[in-house]
Order: C-alpha cells, then sequence, then structure tokens
C-alpha cells in the first residue's frame, strides 16, 4: 500500500495546523537529496537515542509510536541529505549533548532510562535546547505521519477513496483521515 507522498505533505501541513513546512522536511517527504557534499552519518548509538527520543515524542498507545514506525530513519535521511553540514554538526553535537545530560542526571545513557526519567529529560531538553527540540519534534511527527503505520493506523486510512465530501463530521472516537 504506498501513499502518494505529493498530497501526503499537503496533508501533514493540515494536520499541523497549517504549519509551513520547512523546505528540508518537504524535500524528505518527497524522497529528494538537496544536499550533495560531505556528510554525518549517525552512529549505531546515534540512532538508537534518535528513536527512543522519538518514541517519547509520539509514544505507543493503543497505535504503535515513533519507534515502531521507524521515524528516526526518517530524521536520519532528512538531516542527511536535505541539510548542510552545518546543519548536520549541530544537530548532532545537541543530540550528544542530551546524553551527556542524560549521563549527568541520572548516571546513564537516554536509551537506558524509565520511561518517567526520559520525560524528564524531554521536558529538560525542551528548556535548554527549544531550536533542538522543535526540530525533534516537527522531523518525528512529519517521519511519523508519512509512515505505514502512522498513515494506516494512527489515523484512518482509505486506500482508494469515493467521491469528494468536504464537510464529513467525525464520529465519537473516530481518528481524523490520512490522506493519501
Amino acid at each position: 500500500m504506498k501513499m502518494n507522498r505529493r498530497e501526503a505533505v499537503q496533508r501533514i501541513s493540515l494536520l499541523m495546523g497549517g504549519v509551513a513546512l520547512s523546505g528540508p522536511v518537504v524535500s524528505g517527504i518527497l524522497g529528494e537529496k538537496t544536499h550533495f557534499g560531505d556528510s554525518v552519518y549517525a552512529t549505531p548509538q546515534q540512532e538508537k537515542l534518535l528513536a527512543e527520543l522519538a518514541d517519547v515524542i509520539i509514544p505507543t498507545t493503543d497505535t504503535p509510536g515513533a519507534k515502531a514506525a521507524g521515524a528516526e530513519q526518517f530524521i536520519i535521511r532528512v538531516i542527511r541529505d536535505c541539510h548542510p553540514m552545518e546543519e548536520q554538526k549541530e544537530f548532532y553535537a545537541s543530540l550528544d549533548t542530551f546524553e551527556k545530560d542524560s549521563k549527568a542526571a541520572f548516571g546513564k545513557g537516554f536509551v537506558a532510562l524509565t520511561n518517567d526519567q526520559k520525560v524528564s529529560m524531554v521536558k529538560k531538553l525542551i528548556e535548554t535546547d527549544r531550536n533542538f527540540f522543535k526540530r525533534m519534534k516537527n522531523y518525528t511527527a512529519v517521519g511519523y505521519f508519512t509512515s505505514e503505520i502512522g498513515a494506516t493506523q494512527a489515523l484512518e486510512y482509505l486506500e482508494t477513496p469515493g467521491r469528494l465530501e468536504a464537510c464529513i463530521p467525525i464520529k465519537p472516537g473516530q481518528k481524523a483521515w490520512a490522506l493519501g
């Protein structure tokens, strides 16, 4: 089951309250590469850290969370393929600082923390590095809702829609529609 990425961009924008998506995010959704120079590659430890951090942002509830959807892979690809080297270095420096802060606060890395400790660290991150958190939150949401899991399990997905009906009330408890 494949989604039309261009339509997904428009619909994700609507889901996010009409917030304009940045150029790198749009390029990432469309699978485009806009940075062709040297890149910073995530280490396996950074990849695990990104997965856990994304999973705190969109946790598993009655639907799988960001980690199950592989949102970290989207984040890694967008950072590597759509940001200049300096922004890549800044992103991973912020991630490494976050890991160091976790070790300083709890004596162990973020991945090894309890859920409550992870939430505590993310709340601290919002205060200490708001720009990094906002980028993580944005990339996590886009990576999640454009994944198969996000579009088909977290949202109501209709692969072959019928005619366009602009105003259909959502029933109590119904998920928002994934537009694909």
